[in-house]
């Protein structure tokens, strides 16, 4: 019994029910379950950047052809768009047999003062200088500020430099090495806390929100899960078995990543985990760095799922009928727009609030509709991008010939 509740992934289960339990009963807890939660998930974001940055230059460095850099990252940015624009025509698809929108009241559960600050950010976002924005100005405001593309394009030019030093930077290649060293053992410290992390995340959920604001949108919720459900288990288990890999195995490689994400509603907090769990699972550590930081910023698989639904479902909560042409423009619209969503606070509902505004078919203030159960629908959504982008990381380390998978022990 012992060495049950001493198992991370055990810890984390009976974290969430209690979370669930003591924010149903007790909704003054809420306001500190927030405080602890928010103080877990910045102990994590704190060693985003370092860890990215290591993990980049260490692999860049230490490759002989730099042309494989460009390759790596090509391969994955074609894949991220592909399984991405699958994931947006599923969600389409689901939306429209299952049709969770039809009879739900256009003004249940809105909230106008969250309406505005989204419609405000979504006019001041323009999409191309999402693009401009992946050079940092200053490299240190980058860091400072966590910004991981930006972080991410400056180790792969600080790698490139290093490479061509030879000799002369190996020293400077080990202090790098002991760093990193460094930075994974306090991850592996701060990982031990998760179940507080975990417990917090959901009572702060279940007593903010409670578990009745679900009723009026539960087809939405549960349209939103099956399809999530179906990719993980349809799509991306297809492509497990087209590259050779068994799904299950790489699900249970990663569960405690998983439970995290369930307890916190964020993906964040397992990016550095995510990064040494591949790397044990065979991917090679050059790779993993370039397509896991990137993969965060544009393989939201989750992510383009809930929108595409939550565009359908706000056509039907309004009765606009949609033609075939009209849900392709959203498709093509969102293949776009849904790449910026990781790079701000509050992302998904500003790309959702400026793709209505582009489309001009659905009212814009249908957003307010979705606030109440979003946080509900979160879980889901950032599960299904960790997972997405671990499949990524190993279907590109195959196709490189650089996935050596160990005899895997149990976590």
């Amino acid at each position: 019994m012992k060495k049950l509740l001493s198992n991370l992934t055990v810890q984390v289960l009976i974290a969430i029910t209690l979370g669930v339990i003591i924010g149903h009963f007790f909704k003054g807890v809420g306001p500190a379950a927030e405080a602890v939660s928010k103080t877990f998930i910045r102990m994590i974001t704190m060693l985003i950047t370092p860890i990215i940055f290591l993990t980049i230059v260490l692999g860049i460095a230490g490759m002989d052809d730099m042309k494989k850099v460009g390759r790596v990252g090509g391969k994955a940015l074609l894949y991220f768009e592909i399984v991405t624009t699958l994931a947006l025509m599923i969600g389409l698809l689901v939306a429209n047999i299952l049709r969770p929108g039809d009879g739900v009241n256009p003004h249940v559960a809105t909230d106008a003062s969250k309406l505005a600050e989204y419609q405000k950010a979504a006019s001041e976002m323009k999409w191309g200088d999402f693009l401009v924005h992946i050079v940092p100005g200053n490299a240190f405001e980058a860091f400072a500020k966590g910004d991981v593309l930006q972080v991410l394009f400056f180790a792969v030019l600080f790698g490139y430099g290093l490479s061509k030093m030879g000799e002369a930077g190996k020293p400077l290649l080990a202090t790098f090495d002991r760093l990193s060293k460094v930075f994974f053992n306090i991850m592996k410290f701060v990982m031990k806390l998760a179940p507080i992390g975990a417990f917090a995340g959901m009572a702060f959920t279940i007593s903010k929100y409670g578990v009745s604001t679900l009723a009026p949108l539960a087809k939405l919720m549960g349209s939103v899960y099956l399809t999530m459900f179906l990719f993980i288990f349809v799509v991306l288990n297809l492509i497990c078995y087209l590259y050779k890999f068994s799904l299950w195995q790489y699900l249970k490689h990663i569960k405690e990543e998983i439970l995290i994400v369930l307890g916190t509603s964020s993906s964040e907090p397992v990016l550095p985990a995510m990064m040494e769990k591949m790397v044990k699972f065979g991917c090679n550590r050059s790779v993993v760095g370039l397509v896991i930081p990137t993969g965060y910023s544009f393989n939201l698989d989750g992510t383009t799922i809930y929108l595409s639904m939550a565009m359908i479902f706000l056509a039907q909560v309004f009765k606009i009928p949609l033609t075939l042409e009209q849900q392709l423009a959203i498709v093509g619209i969102l293949m776009l727009t849904s790449k910026g969503a990781a790079a701000v606070t509050g992302g998904g509902f500003i790309v959702l609030t400026s793709t209505l505004t582009a489309m001009k078919l659905i009212p814009v203030e249908g957003v307010a509709i979705l606030l109440g159960v979003d946080r509900f629908m979160s879980e889901a959504r950032a599960i299904t991008n960790v997972i997405g982008n671990g499949v990524a990381t190993i279907v590109i380390a195959k196709s490189e010939g650089e996935f050596h998978p160990p005899s895997l022990p149990t976590p």
